[in-house]
C-alpha cells in the first residue's frame, strides 16, 4: 500500500496514525542497519522485522478505512443547504415555493434529519419569494441531490374565478456542505452588507444588525443568513453557503463535459432545467428526467417522497415524458 505520510499528517483524522507509521518505518530502517553491521543478528532481525511488518499492515488498514470514510463523506456529505425561489407565476409561484419547502421539511422530519432556516423572504400571501434552509442527517445529499432544477405546477389557483389551470414555477437548489473545500474565495472578491434581522417578538429583535448578506463580485452570486444568533455566526454561515455555491458551479461545468457520466443522464444539476411537473387537476407528478409518474399528490406534498427518490437514485425509468 502506498501512503503519503506528509499528506496523512495534514488530515486531522489520520495525523496521529501517520506519526505512528512514520515511527515504525524509522524502526524498520534501524533494524536493517543493525543487520548490515552484524550478520549474526539475522535471526533476531527477522523476528523484529516480522513484528514491525504486522504492525504496519494493521496500521495501514486503519488509515485506509479512515480515508475511505472521508472519501464517502466528501462524495455524499451529511449536510446540505436547500434553496427555494419563486419563478414565473407571481403569488401562485411563491405559494408553490413555500409548498415545496414544506414538502421537503416533512420528508426531513420523517428521515429524522435536522432542519434549520437560514433565510426567508415572504410574499404578501405568505409564500416564499426565496428561502434557504440547512439540513443535516444521514444520506441527506444522496437522497436530495437530484432536486436541483425548475419545478413546475399546473393547477387552478384559489383566486382564479373562471376555473382556468395556471402554470407556475419555482426553482430548487441543493448545495452540499463538504468537509474538504476545494474552492478558495479571495476576500477582495466579497462585498458584505449588514442589516437587522426580522423575527417574532423579543427585546433584541430589529435592534442589532446581525443579518448578513455576502455578494461575490466576479459572479454576482449573493447569499444571506439571518437566523444565527450573532453577526459573526451569520457571516460564517453565509460564507460557507457561498463557498458551496461556487464549488457547485465548478462541478456543474465539469459534469457537462462528460455526457456519458451517469449523473448527467438524469441532469447536470443545472438550475434552469425543468425537472418535474406537479399536475394537481390530474393528481399526477411527473419527473421528466426519468420519464416516470406518480399519483396521490396530497401525500407527496406532505413529504411521502421515498418512491421518487428511490427511482432517481437507481435511474429507474417509466412512462414517456408528459407536458
Amino acid at each position: 500500500m502506498s501512503l503519503n505520510i506528509d499528506e496523512l499528517k495534514k488530515n486531522h483524522n489520520t495525523s496521529y496514525l501517520a506519526g505512528v507509521l512514520e515511527q515504525l518505518i524509522s524502526e524498520e530502517k534501524e533494524v536493517l542497519e543493525m543487520l548490515s553491521k552484524d550478520a549474526s543478528l539475522r535471526e533476531m532481525v527477522q523476528v523484529e522485522m516480522k513484528s514491525i511488518e504486522e504492525k504496519k499492515i494493521e496500521l495501514e488498514k486503519q488509515i485506509q478505512d479512515i480515508l475511505d470514510k472521508d472519501k464517502e463523506e466528501d462524495e455524499s456529505p451529511n449536510e446540505i443547504v436547500l434553496e427555494v425561489r419563486a419563478g414565473a407565476g407571481g403569488d401562485e409561484a411563491s405559494l408553490f415555493a413555500w409548498e415545496l419547502a414544506h414538502m421537503y421539511e416533512k420528508f426531513a422530519e420523517a428521515q429524522k434529519w435536522q432542519w434549520k432556516t437560514n433565510y426567508e423572504s415572504k410574499s404578501d400571501l405568505s409564500g416564499y419569494k426565496e428561502a434557504s434552509f440547512e439540513i443535516k442527517g444521514k444520506d441527506v445529499y444522496k437522497k436530495m441531490r437530484y432536486e436541483t432544477g425548475v419545478h413546475r405546477v399546473q393547477r387552478v389557483p384559489a383566486t382564479e374565478k373562471n376555473g382556468r389551470v395556471h402554470t407556475s414555477t419555482a426553482s430548487v437548489a441543493i448545495l452540499p456542505i463538504r468537509k474538504k473545500v476545494n474552492f478558495v474565495i479571495n476576500p477582495a472578491d466579497i462585498e458584505m452588507e449588514y442589516s437587522r434581522s426580522g423575527g417574532k417578538g423579543g427585546q433584541n429583535v430589529n435592534k442589532v444588525e446581525t443579518a448578513v448578506r455576502l455578494i461575490h463580485i466576479p459572479t454576482g452570486l449573493d447569499v444571506r443568513s439571518t437566523n444565527q444568533r450573532s453577526q459573526l455566526a451569520n457571516r460564517e454561515k453565509a460564507l460557507q453557503i457561498l463557498t458551496a455555491k461556487l464549488q457547485q458551479l465548478e462541478e456543474e461545468k465539469e459534469a457537462k463535459k462528460y455526457s456519458a457520466n451517469r449523473k448527467d443522464q438524469i441532469g447536470t444539476g443545472d438550475r434552469s432545467e425543468k425537472i418535474r411537473t406537479y399536475n394537481f387537476s390530474q393528481d399526477r407528478i411527473t419527473d421528466h428526467r426519468i420519464k416516470k409518474s406518480w399519483h396521490n399528490l396530497p401525500k407527496i406534498m406532505e413529504g411521502e417522497m421515498d418512491e421518487i427518490f428511490d427511482a432517481l437514485i437507481s435511474g429507474e425509468t417509466g412512462i414517456e415524458d408528459e407536458d
